[in-house]
């Protein structure tokens, strides 16, 4: 167990090393200059002189030759530091914190109540004895995953907010403010988590030794909420690890639907204002928040099949 531990721990901070990277390397080849836009004023006709841009440059640390930029930056970040936001000029990391909890919120209410959906509909589509009602509630992760997060943001805000007047349509203010973004970054994600689970469900319940296990006297719901699920939870886990992830990327749609202040609306100004530091600062912690999960995803395996930790 302390090697699997071990391995997964490397795979995670090399996974981080590659987001750093990657996004420092795109960010340096984008076009256009987030100094001489702040100078401006936006304006690129606004006269400045070649000592006042030097100077910002030197100040925010890019007149440097890029190799040495990207080990400056790198040591930054091992530190936390990922520098002065061009725009405001705020620690990018501070900017980037201070916003997070909003979007934490209603992420994690939208995983739960995505868990809770998706799992929920694979276990009561692949139980029911009604062919007709399995075949409806199996049918409604397809319809899920092709509607478009802002149009289902839109359509709730229209229904339950302008029409029904049950929760709050914009802002931030208290728990009925998550209700609507979560359901919104729930549905698609709870629906690709009830397509691999009610899969996976199938394929366990075609296996021999759920006959065995009920020629034994199991119960129909023992095999299929205890055994079955069991050895089909894995593959949902995974997955659910995945798409976790993504939720703080459809958080830029969501609190942009819902003008709620948060991660997303930060990145979005960011990247309309080229303002690397807090561009990668947002992705080297979309991408620690990823790893985080799929490292927890990855020390829980072991629990379902012992087996992966002597060959994980």
């Amino acid at each position: 167990m302390t090697g699997y531990l071990i391995r997964r721990v490397l795979q995670a901070v090399l996974v981080l090393w590659a987001a750093f990277t990657l996004s420092f390397v795109i960010l340096y080849l984008l076009p256009g200059d987030a100094v001489l836009a702040k100078l401006s004023g936006g304006d690129g006709a606004t006269a400045l002189t070649a000592d006042q841009v030097a100077q910002a440059r030197a100040a925010y640390g890019l007149d440097d030759p890029w190799p040495v930029q990207y080990g400056k930056r790198l040591l930054g970040a091992l530190h936390g530091d990922f520098g002065r936001s061009i725009a405001t000029g705020d620690s990018a990391t501070h900017q980037v914190l201070t916003a997070l909890p909003p979007t934490l919120a209603a992420a994690g209410l939208g995983l739960l109540l995505a868990v809770v959906f998706g799992g929920g509909l694979a276990l009561l589509g692949t139980f029911t004895r009604l062919r007709w009602l399995g075949t409806f509630l199996l049918s409604l992760p397809s319809l899920g995953i092709s509607l478009p997060v802002f149009w289902v943001g839109l359509v709730l805000v229209q229904v339950f907010s302008f029409q029904l007047r049950l929760l709050p349509a914009l802002g931030n203010q208290g728990f009925q403010s998550l209700i609507l973004p979560a359901i919104t970054l729930a549905l698609p994600t709870g629906a690709v988590i009830a397509q691999v689970l009610a899969k996976s469900l199938r394929t366990q319940l075609g296996e021999p030794y759920t006959e065995i296990v009920q020629a034994k006297g199991a119960s129909r719901a023992r095999v299929h909420f205890g055994h079955a699920l069991r050895n089909a939870a894995m593959p949902a886990l995974t997955l659910t690890g995945v798409v976790a992830g993504q939720l703080l990327a459809g958080s830029v749609v969501t609190e942009t639907v819902f003008s709620r202040d948060g991660l997303g609306r930060v990145t979005a100004s960011a990247v309309t204002q080229q303002d690397i530091p807090v561009v990668q600062a947002v992705i080297v912690l979309a991408a620690l928040f990823f790893v985080a999960l799929n490292l927890i995803v990855d020390l829980v395996y072991p629990l379902f099949d012992p087996r992966v930790a002597n060959h994980g």
